[in-house]
């Protein structure tokens, strides 16, 4: 795992959008596709806004990049709080993909458990039964979470289904989510947190015991491939 500490946050923006292009690039290259698993968010917000502008768009083949999303909120697909309509709105829309290769994480009049069932298997008939993302992108939140893997919940424990859905009491509503064992199986993942509020759960996350019930974040195998672009903030 490498930390890399940026000084401002257009330039850690900037870095971000480059890792992608340069990944889709070895991706393609290699195996002819790029998959990918996208957060929702401020900072994911940012970097696709990057991504849509024709310095960077120009550089991807769109056509063979599949999007998956890391989890969402069961909401529809055009609330206000949908990863999806996030996504759709700062870069699916302003660039030429294919829509069968775009996997939104929410399915109208469908039980969120028995979608998470049909979402691993979309996921499947992409990547195999390898299940190996070439790029995960993540976030942390203030308590140490990531994806909808939050502090003391039961799906932290998950390591037979790649996708799972329940009901999370705090915030009193579904989430949808990948699970460890598939986020940990990608090829890369780059995790993007910074400010002042996340300092303490980075510090944690990095140097303290390892307490993943407490810290999320500390599922995330501590391996190559694995980046977390952050800043003086989170981590003075």
């Amino acid at each position: 795992m490498k930390t890399t500490i940026f000084d401002n946050l257009d330039t850690l923006y900037k870095k971000s959008a480059d890792t992608f292009v340069e990944l889709s690039e070895k991706s393609i290259q290699k195996h002819g596709k790029f998959t990918v698993a996208l957060s929702g968010g401020s900072s994911p917000k940012a970097i696709f806004s990057l991504l849509a502008n024709p310095e960077y768009a120009g550089k991807i083949e769109w056509n063979k990049v599949y999007f998956f999303w890391v989890d969402e909120r069961w909401v529809s697909l055009d609330d206000e709080k949908s990863n999806y309509k996030m996504t759709l709105e700062m870069l699916l829309s302003k660039v030429p993909v294919n829509e069968n290769q775009v996997f939104p994480m929410y399915k109208d009049g469908v039980e969120p458990k028995d979608y998470a069932k049909e979402y691993e298997a979309q996921i499947r008939n992409v990547l195999g039964d390898d299940g190996i993302f070439d790029f995960i992108l993540l976030g942390m939140g203030d308590d140490g979470h990531t994806a909808s893997l939050f502090p003391g919940e039961k799906v932290l424990h998950e390591k037979e289904k790649w996708v799972d859905a329940y009901y999370l009491k705090p915030q009193e509503m579904h989430r949808i989510t990948l699970t460890e064992p598939i986020i940990n199986k990608a090829e890369n993942i780059l995790i993007v947190t910074f400010g002042q509020s996340k300092k303490h759960a980075l510090n944690e996350v990095l140097n303290g015991a390892y307490h993943p019930e407490l810290y999320p974040l500390q599922l995330i195998e501590k391996k190559e491939g694995v980046q977390i672009f952050t800043d003086e903030e989170a981590t003075n």
